[in-house]
């Protein structure tokens, strides 16, 4: 009966104590904690819910405590530096040093096992470059009435709702003071965005918020309003995302506050639902002409879509439709399936879409493959933190790079994995004023601006160090992998690239264009 010893002692305590406080008054409290303690225990054992409880009463308490620490204890105890899950302690340091501008070098050589099986790295070059700035940028938009000139690292969609008041007001400030930009996320544009003034890219949902009507449905006016605001620099179509891609999602009427209500065109104290699916277009042409209304709609800002593949023969229809049409997107925004800041469910979590460097060079490939490239520009979003996954994400085909939970560290983010729950003990994932007006503004918008210019900084070395003078010319030559103990293979040698106009001479040897490129269609998204 040792399972039971704890009550059966906070039942037999009680009883003494009670007696002792009857003759010293000074004692009465340790009789009322027993006492509580014997409460508890009874009603453990008369419940039916929980038969650990009623077995182990009192006692089971300890397991659950120790539980609801357990990944507390993990992370700080037991993983390793280098262990992902789903960042490592490595990587948050380096983000919190590069944030806070303190050293980020490191001593006694490297943690990472260079004989293991996926250890990457650069080759240098014996005649390294010169680079005076590391302001790198691009133009998006070449064809286009208002192109931007964008940096190659900025802050990835993350809404007002699923992050607080104080943080997206501490990244739109550091947006600004760097000079890169800050995507909206679905949850469109609040007075957090626009007060400090840094560039937005406007992501457009499909809830349409922000431009919707009474009925949830697309609303050109409100669009316009919004699209030719001076700080909204392109328009982004978001289909899918990482995190949860092909799954809707709501926010619970108690979270939509006046302010959310307001930003989002929605009820307030009503629930926020994000349909799974648009409905403003339902086929790989429709899309595009969408997309060409929106860049009209904005006087000529640069448009263009966010996806997370999933089905190879939907995107290879979007694809084969902008062959047909002639109606290009200015950029594609390619969204891994490694997650991101939103909440999933599991499966979704961990089961669901490709993952970003398979996505990612599909979609050069295909772009490619078409002679489309040229035309459109690439951006690529998952796990992001430092200039090599910068480096090696545009050595896969992109033409720059989309951070998101990077910059929730720069803001402070301790990776408590509770940003779901409205409890955030930074106040960075949270609408409880109480704790988000501890995130101090000014300061955390510095931290997110040196965040920025530091990864730059440090990218701008690693092209030094190759022999580059941009990141434009980085190629997958010059990323290595180690495949095995004993074989090593450029990205290049490991996967398979398309030429130039390939595609429009016949079907590349390859499996997943072999299998579903001639059976994609431009006016459906399934199959022939």
């Amino acid at each position: 009966m040792s399972r039971y010893a704890a009550y059966f002692a906070s039942i037999v305590l009680t009883v003494l104590f009670a007696f002792v406080a009857y003759l010293d008054a000074d004692w009465w409290w340790v009789a009322v904690v027993f006492g509580v303690l014997a409460l508890l225990g009874t009603w453990d054992v008369l419940q039916r819910r929980s038969t650990l409880r009623r077995n182990y009463p009192i006692l089971a308490y300890f397991r659950y405590g120790l539980e609801s620490i357990g990944p507390e204890m993990r992370q700080y105890f037991i993983e390793s530096d280098t262990a992902e899950v789903p960042f490592s302690r490595q990587q948050r340091a380096l983000v919190y040093q590069r944030s806070k501008a303190v050293n980020d070098t490191r001593p006694f050589g490297t943690q990472q096992d260079v004989y293991g099986v996926d250890y990457e790295w650069i080759n240098h070059s014996m005649v390294p470059a010169d680079i005076a700035s590391h302001d790198f940028r691009l133009t998006v938009g070449n064809q286009a009435k208002q192109p931007y000139f964008a940096s190659v690292l900025n802050i990835s969609a993350m809404s007002f709702g699923s992050l607080s008041a104080a943080a997206i007001h501490a990244l739109n400030e550091g947006a600004r003071r760097g000079h890169f930009y800050h995507d909206t996320g679905e949850g469109s544009i609040s007075p957090y965005h626009r007060g400090p003034g840094g560039d937005l890219v406007w992501e457009i949902g499909s809830g349409y918020f922000g431009c919707r009507n009474a009925e949830g449905r697309f609303d050109p006016s409100r669009f316009a309003d919004n699209a030719q605001l001076p700080q909204v620099r392109m328009i982004e179509i978001k289909l899918s995302q990482g995190a949860k891609p092909g799954h809707g999602g709501v926010l619970p009427g108690a979270k939509v506050s006046a302010e959310i209500a307001a930003t989002r065109g929605v009820p307030e104290g009503v629930d926020c639902v994000s349909p799974s699916r648009h409905t403003e277009f339902a086929t790989p042409i429709e899309l595009l002409e969408f997309v060409e209304r929106l860049r009209s709609m904005s006087h000529g800002k640069p448009v263009g879509f966010k996806l997370a593949i999933g089905h190879p023969w939907e995107w290879f229809g979007i694809a084969k439709a902008m062959r047909q049409t002639g109606l290009l997107p200015d950029f594609i925004v390619v969204d891994g399936a490694e997650g991101g800041t939103g909440a999933a469910p599991a499966e979704f979590m961990d089961h669901v879409g490709v993952p970003m460097h398979e996505a990612l060079m599909l979609v050069h490939n295909t772009l490619v493959g078409l002679n489309l490239r040229g035309s459109i520009r690439i951006a690529a979003a998952g796990k992001i933190v430092s200039a090599f996954d910068m480096a090696r994400t545009m050595a896969m085909g992109a033409d720059w790079c989309n951070a998101a939970r990077g910059f929730m560290f720069a803001l402070g983010c301790i990776q408590s994995q509770s940003c779901h729950t409205d409890r955030c003990p930074t106040g960075i994932a949270t609408q409880d004023p109480a704790r988000w007006r501890s995130l101090d503004i000014p300061d955390k918008a510095t931290r997110v601006f040196q965040f920025h210019q530091n990864t730059l900084r440090g990218l701008r070395d690693l092209l030094c160090a190759a022999g580059l003078e941009h990141p434009e010319q980085i190629g997958p030559e010059h990323v290595l992998r180690r495949v095995s103990p004993v074989e090593v293979r450029s990205l290049g040698a490991l996967y398979r690239f398309l030429q130039p106009g390939e595609l429009l001479n016949g079907i590349p040897d390859h499996a997943v264009f072999k299998n579903f490129w001639d059976r994609a269609r431009s006016d459906s998204f399934g199959l022939k």
